[in-house]
C-alpha cells in the first residue's frame, strides 16, 4: 500500500483577544502568497491583528520545516482561516449602583502552509499518467481526416 506524502501543516492559535472582523482583515491580505511575502506584508501593515499572526505563521513554518523537513522558500500559505471565539464578559460599576457589561471578543486563527515542491512532484506523475491514457483513447477518424486535409491540401486553412 502506497503512502501519500504529506503536503500541508497547519499552525492555530486560540483564544487571541481581538475581535474576528480586525482579525479577517488582515488574513484576506495574505492568503494565497508566499511565505517570504506574507512576513513582509505583516511587518509594514498597520494593524494590531498583525503580531499574532506573524507568530502563527511563523509557527506554522517552523512545524513544516520540522514535519515535512520542507524550505521555508517553498511555502505558500493555502488556507487562513478565523473563527470566533468565545466572549469574556466583565462587569464594571457604574453610579448609583449598577453595573455595565463590558465584552472582549476573542478568536481562533488557523494557518495552513502548504510545500509547493512536493506538490508540484504530484501534478507531474498525475500528468503522466493521464498522458499514457490519452494515448490509449479511441480517436475519431472523421474528425483527424477533415484536420488533415484543412492543413495539408493548401486550402483556405494552409498556414503559408
Amino acid at each position: 500500500m502506497l503512502k501519500k506524502k504529506k503536503t500541508e501543516v497547519y499552525a492555530l492559535g486560540q483564544h487571541i483577544s481581538m475581535s474576528a472582523h480586525k482579525a479577517r482583515r488582515v488574513i484576506n491580505q495574505i492568503r494565497g502568497r508566499s511565505y517570504e511575502e506574507t512576513l513582509m506584508i505583516l511587518e509594514l501593515m498597520p494593524y494590531r491583528a498583525c503580531y499574532p499572526i506573524f507568530k502563527l505563521v511563523y509557527s506554522a513554518a517552523a512545524n513544516a520545516s520540522y514535519i515535512m523537513g520542507s524550505d521555508e522558500t517553498d511555502l505558500i500559505i493555502s488556507k487562513a482561516q478565523v473563527n470566533e471565539g468565545t466572549t469574556v464578559k466583565k462587569l464594571k460599576p457604574r453610579a448609583r449602583g449598577r453595573s455595565y457589561m463590558i465584552k472582549r471578543p476573542t478568536c481562533h486563527i488557523t494557518i495552513v502552509v502548504k510545500d509547493i515542491s512536493l506538490d508540484e512532484y504530484d501534478e507531474y506523475i498525475n500528468i503522466n499518467y493521464l498522458a499514457q491514457l490519452k494515448k490509449h483513447k479511441w480517436k475519431n477518424k472523421y474528425t483527424d481526416m477533415i484536420y488533415h486535409d484543412m492543413y495539408s491540401s493548401g486550402g483556405v486553412w494552409d498556414k503559408k
